[in-house]
């Protein structure tokens, strides 16, 4: 009987600095021109862990179908979300950001978070009260 093959470890000691990928202009944009530039460090079938970076601009958001949270170590902005509550972005914020959340970012100097984003189960396959899968 062979023993599961673990996941190999990430290690990055400054994320601050670590060169980043541009994905290009972002999305759903509503002032500016803000880019995206990003770093995955894990992904599978739960969902993906990295670094990502985002220049001046505001834009909306929204989650679907997954969860997020958020460490930011540069920048500043805001994020306000759909109900008018308005969060301060800078080095040190945690936000988290679950299945349903939508909001606008607004980045007045380019942004850098560590992130977290993972599925979430639907419904039909969610665990009841007793643990068990419904």
């Amino acid at each position: 009987m062979s023993a599961a093959a673990i996941p190999a470890s990430v290690y990055d000691a400054s994320p601050a600095t670590t060169p980043l990928s541009s994905r290009g202009p972002r999305t759903a944009v509503l002032a500016g021109t803000p880019v995206e530039a990003v770093r995955v460090l894990h992904t599978d079938a739960g969902g993906r862990s990295g670094i990502w970076e985002c220049t001046p601009g505001r834009f909306e958001s929204a989650r679907s179908g997954d969860a997020e949270l958020m460490h930011f170590i540069a920048g500043e902005g805001t994020i306000t979300t759909a109900d008018g509550t308005v969060h301060d972005i800078r080095p040190g914020v945690v936000f988290v950001a679950p299945d349903g959340w939508r909001g606008t970012w607004d980045v007045r100097q380019t942004v850098r978070k560590i992130y977290t984003i993972w599925t979430v189960p639907s419904p039909t396959t969610a665990p009841n009260a007793t643990g068990e899968e419904s």
